[in-house]
């Protein structure tokens, strides 16, 4: 447990935190949140990804940041940004050094967040990022919120898609974007995203033409008109899994 021996000095303010947070500080509740009892978000779980987040999938989330902010002229924008399903929040702390955005971390599983603020405070973005206990299919956020909300390889666990886009479309400000997916950007270097397939092995292996149509049909049934499926294809990249991406607008007006 050599990952979280860094973070301890801060571990115990921030479960104390959760604590009240969960035991009915947002709820008002005695009752724990069903989701933290069921026992699937645990600490073991968050440091899987933690360990991911800073080995194999290391390479992927600052050229990511640099599509992004370079996509959407976040350079340009102030308010808040929102990563659904941040886990260790590495794509929050390189998107942090390309935009002036605050940053939320909104994730199911708590036990990142310790982690999480401890990492941002490393890189001194402390001040500009925060945690929220988040399902993706109800939101805790207020409507017209967020300047952009992104998520990166979380779309796949939600329990109802339709459901949980339609929450974020609510959560977007009018004239505000949405980019979600699970893979690389285009700009990932084609040498870097055959070495992390190689190591992912055969649990990459999913139908991304089957994805895609299954995110079209979600725009549909949304009625969500000013959307585009991206699925990033570098030269030299014919046989490499560059997944697949969603970005839709929230028109002005929408309020």
């Amino acid at each position: 447990m050599v990952l979280w021996d860094n973070i301890q000095l801060s571990r115990r303010f921030y479960l104390i935190v959760l604590t009240l947070f969960f035991c009915g500080g947002c709820c008002f509740s005695s009752k724990p949140s069903p989701l933290l009892s069921a026992g699937k978000y645990t600490e073991q779980s968050a440091l899987g990804m933690i360990k991911a987040s800073r080995g194999v999938l290391a390479p992927v989330y600052a050229p990511l940041a640099e599509q992004i902010a370079a996509d959407f002229d976040l350079d340009k924008k102030t308010g808040i940004g929102i990563d659904l399903g941040s886990g260790p929040g590495t794509l929050i702390i390189e998107l942090c050094k390309r935009t002036q955005l605050h940053w939320v971390n909104a994730d199911i599983n708590p036990h990142f967040f310790p982690y999480f603020y401890k990492s941002a405070e490393e890189h001194g973005f402390g001040h500009r990022v925060s945690a929220m206990f988040a399902d993706a299919c109800a939101l805790a956020f207020r409507d017209n919120y967020a300047e952009i909300i992104v998520s990166r390889g979380s779309f796949h666990f939600w329990k109802d898609k339709v459901r949980a886009f339609s929450e974020i479309y609510r959560v977007l400000k009018p004239g505000a974007v949405a980019y979600i997916g699970r893979g690389f950007s285009e700009n990932l270097p084609v040498e870097t995203a055959k070495k992390i397939r190689a190591k992912q092995g055969k649990k990459m292996n999913y139908d991304v033409e089957k994805t895609a149509n299954e995110l079209r049909q979600i725009m549909i049934d949304l009625g969500i008109k000013k959307c585009y499926i991206h699925r990033p294809k570098p030269a030299g990249s014919e046989r490499v899994n560059y997944g697949v991406w969603v970005e839709f607008h929230k028109p002005e007006g929408n309020g």
